[in-house]
C-alpha cells in the first residue's frame, strides 16, 4: 500500500536522510517538503482535499513557527491528517506538548526506513500512536514521576475492563514497556497485522486512541506491575 507523506524539517542533512529512507521504502510517496511551520501551512492550503498528505513528519525546533504550534494549527484545519514528530532528543516537556497538540506519534530521527513505514501503516490502519522505544520509556518514566502531567478521566481509573482477553493483556504489557507492533509480533510468533488488530481492540475497549493514553492508564492503575 502506497501512502502519501510530507516532511517539515529545516535541516538540509536531515531532509536528505529522510528522502533516502523514502527511496529505500518505496511505499511512501512524498507530497511536499517544508522548511518551517509557516511554509507547511501554505503548502497544505494550496492542495486539494484529495491531494493532501495522509501523514506529515514534523520536526520540532524550527524558525518562525515551531513543530508543536504547527501541529496544533494544522490539526484544527485538517483533522484527518496524522502528524508524526521526528526529533533528535527525547525532551520531557516537548513530548507531552506534542501529544496534547495532536501528534499521532513520536519517533527519533535515526530510525530506519522500515520503522517510518511501519509508523505510517500503524496510524492509518489501526489509529495507533507509534513511538520509538526510548521515547515510550521516557513517557512511562514521566508518568511515574508526575501523573498529573497527563490526567485521565475518572471513568477510566477503575481497573482493566473484564472484556480484555488474555492475549490483549499480554500485548498491553508489552505496549507499556515501549515495544512496537513488529517486536511484539516477533516475540509472540504472530503476524504484525494480528498484533495491530489486538491493539485496535485494546484501544476500543479502553476508550482511548493513542499509546500515550494507554500508558497513562497503565501507570494510573499499575497494570504493568
Amino acid at each position: 500500500m502506497e501512502c502519501t507523506v510530507a516532511l517539515v524539517e529545516d535541516n538540509a542533512v536531515n531532509r536528505n536522510s529522510f528522502m533516502h529512507k523514502l527511496r529505500i521504502s518505496g511505499n511512501m510517496k512524498l507530497v511536499f517538503t517544508a522548511y518551517n511551520g509557516n511554509e507547511c501551512l501554505q503548502q497544505l492550503k494550496g492542495l486539494s482535499h484529495g491531494g493532501l498528505p495522509q501523514v506529515v513528519f514534523m520536526d520540532l525546533e524550527m524558525p518562525q513557527l515551531d513543530g508543536i504550534e504547527t501541529i496544533r494549527l494544522a490539526k484544527s484545519l485538517y483533522p484527518h491528517i496524522h502528524f508524526i514528530v521526528l526529533t533528535v532528543f527525547d525532551d520531557d516537556v516537548k513530548l507531552f506538548e506534542a501529544i496534547r497538540a495532536g501528534a499521532s506519534g513520536y519517533l527519533l530521527k535515526h530510525e530506519p526506513a522500515s520503522v517510518l513505514e511501519d509508523a505510517v501503516v500503524n496510524v492509518l490502519q489501526t489509529g495507533g500512536a507509534p513511538m520509538s522505544p526510548a521515547i515510550a520509556r521516557k513517557a512511562l518514566q514521566l508518568l511515574s514521576q508526575s501523573p498529573s502531567m497527563a490526567p485521565v478521566s475518572p471513568s477510566q481509573t477503575e481497573g482493566l475492563p473484564g472484556n480484555i482477553t488474555d492475549r490483549e493483556k499480554e500485548i498491553l504489557q508489552f505496549m507499556v514497556t515501549g515495544w512496537d507492533a513488529k517486536r511484539i509480533a516477533a516475540e509472540l510468533n504472530v503476524s504484525v497485522l494480528t498484533v495491530r488488530k489486538h491493539i485496535a481492540n485494546i484501544y476500543d475497549k479502553l476508550h482511548v486512541n493513542s499509546r500515550a493514553q494507554v500508558m497513562t492508564l497503565a501507570h494510573k492503575n499499575k497494570w504493568w506491575r
